[in-house]
């Protein structure tokens, strides 16, 4: 009896340290299947970009020109296409934005600057030198989706003209490290309060799509905390403000699968050889592989068709397939509590749609939006926001008076057309510049409408 009776009291003594010891372990075991599946993406990935240079390089070796063989030119071609595709998907795009012309017949460089540094994002400028303020003051939230901002460029190059730009330049996650905390939608709203009370009064706001709802509940906060620093205008494209007003591919999936799915099934811990090695993300990579399964036909072509150019020739560095997918491809990680808090509380819950989004223990009433000017855009063919989503803004901002609304649909148009593509610039940009104008009592440069 003793002998058992000490057995038992030393299993009380030891289990709970064993217990503690197996989940530290399964735990640290979960962590590292993570960190492993995060890794063995990035191999998979460099290993097509190996594939790739390896075809072009050893097809293109001037003895087999002399066989009459079709298939060694287009291995070459398929290599070239896709060595620059995977190599491009780690690497951040530059700006690419040196020079403007001005009004007086002269170029004008363009400065970047940093106007207010933050760890997941930082606020930056396009200094126009040489050229006095043009009264337009605008800040163009770049949508945290997969993307970087230079996502937005074709739309600053468009707005430079006519206005003194700034855009939010949200950071790639898997670089930030774990120390710094965390990043989910409320700490994105409050960076745009904090971005626009840097920029100071008389500025105007574009949010292009997924920010759109943020970027009306940041108004709606500075409407009650500092009206001073509210913008004169605001201008939603694009976004999911009510996401149930009309059915697309992204809010059937919202709805279809649940919190616990995407926490197992689409997260991952940052890998080794990154500064932010643990943190938990939403990959690029993987938001991008959703992104062409949704058109994956369309893809599919764009790429044969270019490896036929490339083949005979007809390609080149900057052509139009390579300065799109150059953009597309570039993909960056998201915080998992940015991923999931998106997911669960604008598309699942709807908490903008029912004006009830609490920002760091306050409620934001959308209603309190009283003297911002609201403008919203859509695109007839958007399949990300269908045309329905934003326009929905208009009916929550309550206090509103109805001649500071404003809304347009673009009939032709899809997601990417309503801010970077031809109706952009024809169509959009010309009543946004407008749109602007008519509620703003700074004196304004002449706008320059020309189609670019």
């Amino acid at each position: 009896m003793t002998r058992r009776g000490v057995k038992a009291t030393n299993c009380n003594w030891v289990c709970p340290n064993s217990r503690h010891l197996i989940q530290f372990v399964t735990a640290g075991m979960s962590k590292m299947k993570y960190l492993l599946t995060y890794d063995l993406i990035e191999s998979m990935r460099v290993t097509n970009q190996w594939l790739g240079s390896t075809a072009r390089a050893m097809c293109s070796y001037p003895q087999l020109g002399l066989m009459a063989n079709p298939a060694i030119q287009m291995t070459a071609a398929w290599g070239e296409v896709m060595e620059r595709s995977f190599a491009r998907m780690v690497a951040k795009p530059d700006w690419g934005i040196d020079s403007i012309a001005g009004p007086d017949g002269r170029d004008h460089t363009i400065s970047i600057e940093t106007v207010l540094a933050r760890p997941f994002g930082d606020l930056i400028r396009f200094k126009v030198n040489d050229r006095a303020p043009t009264g337009r003051k605008v800040l163009l939230v770049a949508p945290m989706s997969g993307h970087y901002a230079t996502l937005l460029r074709s739309t600053v190059v468009s707005l430079l003209p006519d206005c003194d730009v700034y855009i939010t330049d949200w950071h790639n996650a898997r670089d930030i490290p774990v120390s710094v905390g965390k990043f989910d939608i409320e700490d994105y709203t409050l960076y745009l309060v904090d971005f626009l009370r840097e920029m100071g009064p008389d500025s105007h706001v574009i949010a292009v799509c997924q920010p759109a709802p943020l970027a009306l509940a940041a108004t709606a906060y500075l409407a009650e905390e500092d009206p001073d620093a509210q913008p004169r205008t605001l201008t939603l494209i694009g976004g999911p403000i009510d996401p149930d007003a009309a059915a697309t591919d992204v809010t059937d999936f919202g709805n279809r699968v649940t919190m616990g799915q995407l926490e197992q099934h689409v997260l991952q811990r940052v890998g080794f050889k990154h500064l932010g090695a643990g943190r938990m993300v939403y990959p690029g990579l993987q938001q991008l592989s959703s992104f062409i399964a949704m058109n994956a036909e369309k893809h599919g072509k764009a790429f044969s068709d270019q490896i036929i150019r490339v083949a005979k020739g007809e390609a080149s560095d900057q052509d139009k397939h390579n300065k799109f997918y150059d953009e597309y491809l570039a993909v960056m990680d998201m915080t998992a509590e940015f991923y999931l808090s998106t997911v669960e509380r604008i598309f699942k819950n709807g908490e903008i749609a029912q004006n009830r989004f609490v920002v760091d223990g306050k409620q934001v009433d959308l209603g309190k939006i009283t003297t911002v000017a609201v403008k919203t855009v859509e695109g007839g063919k958007d399949d990300i926001s269908a045309p329905g989503q934003c326009v929905a803004a208009l009916r929550l901002c309550t206090g509103l008076p109805e001649a500071k609304k404003a809304s347009y649909l673009e009939p032709e148009a899809g997601h990417y057309g309503i801010f970077a593509g031809k109706s952009w610039r024809q169509n959009i940009r010309p009543l946004v510049i407008d749109f602007i104008d008519a509620n703003c009592d700074v004196p304004k440069a002449r706008a320059s409408h020309a189609a670019e």
